[in-house]
């Protein structure tokens, strides 16, 4: 009798309904896996006011400027100059552009108005604090009404509107508006082993007597930081060109050389870490090598100054030591006319703007800051103006950039910025009548939050990771993943029919 071999019983995991429940686990770990990944991946996408950012770039930010004329002892008549001093101003174009609408009157009862005062027995026209003294003469003449309110309009225009009316080609030295500056003064010796180097300075002094009274002025537009060093050495970058005098030699800058003169690979200017903006004051000691060292002008003749401005940087003055008499140490009234230089320098680098050349500073200003009410509100609406529209520029960037990256993040911080300065912005309108340095603190806000909105990081990162880079990350790990899967689960439909038809194959036989 034939044996046949025992049938050994099926592996479990070769089993069918095993190698289903596995399948089906598989799976069921992907499906309850899907919602952590879309939350996890999904980009939170906040609306912005988008109407409202847009609806700002038509509004212009106009500043009411009030102006009241007192004839004084003179024969003129208020009422018929303070007219044709309007008429003027209208039909200004430089005051047209210049953001400003200036109201002339005889009235005396507008709160904050500029005071200006007709004077007949002055030959010379002065401003202090927010009042012109205005000379009625003319060559040692008294003008007529007709030429004093067009001279008037000419000075009320400059005075008002200086950066239209005296655009000049260094307009573009001015920095930046910053709520903050550091102020770094520096001795620089080219070599502090020559003769005639300078090892120290009475520089705290000399801060406190020429520059302490601006910075006190310009306080409501910035806060400064104030630090002073001495360096030892500092050569130069290049060779000064050689001047003959007769038996005498000198060194010459030219205009090229003044725009390569800091050597920023062999300087330390900076003496402390920070965020904040720096403008440069250095005082610059040749050595005996390259001195005395000059400025050249456009000729190539020696000029008459020793210092010059380095647009949005800072200012140089050059200093030759005496040949005889040397000493290691310059005392405070040897700085006086650095510091002077300084001085102007920096109101210069700041943007304040020059009075008219037929307009002084009243003496009693001039022994302290030397800038006039008239100066500083200027340039209190020139930085208004700038942080407006930069707010405005800076959220229409960000409306735009948004619109044109359909997955770009807005998180609920970035709303937040931009509704904010938004807010500030109606708060820039609403102060502007009424005081400018309020304008000038929300417009800088609004600047401040425009900024942190456009360049806050969870934005930024999706330009440098697009969608199709997500694309080309996802697809290997998940078709590598995905693939068995899916081929398990047709194997398995597959056999799943096979099986069904079959059975049913069987019965219709048995039948």
């Amino acid at each position: 009798m034939e044996q046949t071999a025992p049938v050994s019983p099926p592996i479990l995991f070769e089993s069918k309904t095993v190698r289903r429940y596995i399948l089906a686990s598989y799976w069921v770990v992907i499906i309850l896996a899907l919602p952590l990944w879309w939350t996890t991946t999904s980009i939170e996408r906040q609306s912005l006011p988008t109407s409202d950012v847009l609806s700002r770039q038509s509004k212009e930010l106009v500043f009411p400027v009030h102006v009241d004329i007192d004839a004084g002892n003179s024969k003129l008549d208020s009422t018929v100059l303070a007219r044709g001093v309007q008429s003027y101003l209208d039909g200004n174009s430089d005051v047209q552009r210049s953001q400003l609408q200036i109201y002339v009157s005889t009235l005396h009862s507008t709160p904050g108005a500029y005071q200006v005062s007709l004077q007949s027995a002055v030959q010379d026209s002065t401003a202090e604090e927010r009042q012109l003294m205005f000379s009625a003469h003319l060559d040692g003449e008294i003008q007529t009404t007709t030429d004093l309110a067009m001279g008037l309009a000419d000075a009320l225009a400059t005075l008002l509107a200086p950066y239209t009316t005296l655009r000049t080609a260094h307009s573009d030295r001015a920095v930046t508006f910053a709520p903050r500056y550091r102020l770094a003064f520096t001795l620089l010796n080219e070599d502090a082993a020559s003769e005639n180097a300078v090892l120290s300075w009475d520089v705290a002094n000399s801060l406190s007597k020429h520059l302490s009274p601006v910075l006190d002025r310009l306080s409501v537009l910035h806060n400064f930081t104030v630090e002073s060093q001495v360096q030892y050495h500092a050569p130069l970058a290049f060779e000064p060109h050689t001047l003959y005098k007769g038996a005498a030699v000198e060194y010459g800058l030219t205009q090229e050389d003044l725009t390569v003169f800091v050597n920023s690979a062999e300087w330390t200017l900076s003496s402390s870490v920070s965020s904040d903006p720096v403008l440069h004051f250095v005082l610059f000691v040749p050595s005996s090598r390259h001195s005395p060292l000059r400025i050249l002008g456009t000729d190539g003749i020696p000029a008459t100054s020793s210092s010059f401005i380095l647009p949005q940087w800072g200012g140089i003055v050059l200093f030759n030591p005496p040949t005889i008499n040397v000493t290691r140490h310059l005392p405070t009234a040897a700085l006086d006319s650095v510091f002077v230089t300084f001085r102007h320098q920096l109101t210069s680098l700041l943007g304040v703007p020059a009075l008219p050349a037929q307009v002084h500073v009243e003496t009693r200003a001039a022994t302290s800051a030397g800038i006039t009410d008239w100066q500083l509100d200027a340039l209190l609406r020139r930085r208004a103006i700038e942080n407006v529209g930069g707010a405005q520029e800076t959220l229409q960037s960000i409306v735009r950039l948004v619109a044109q990256i359909e997955n770009m993040p807005v998180g609920q911080d970035v709303k937040g910025d931009v509704q904010d300065a938004l807010t500030a912005l109606d708060e820039v309108y609403a102060a502007v009548p009424f005081s400018l340095e309020v304008a000038l603190k929300h417009a800088g806000r609004a600047l401040t939050l425009a900024s942190r909105a456009f360049f806050n990081p969870g934005m930024l990162a999706l330009l440098y990771f697009p969608a199709e880079h997500k694309y080309a990350v996802y697809t290997p790990l998940f078709a590598s993943i995905a693939a068995p899967l899916v081929v398990a689960v047709l194997r398995e439909v597959i056999a799943e029919r096979k099986a069904a038809a079959e059975n049913r194959h069987t019965r219709l036989k048995a039948e």
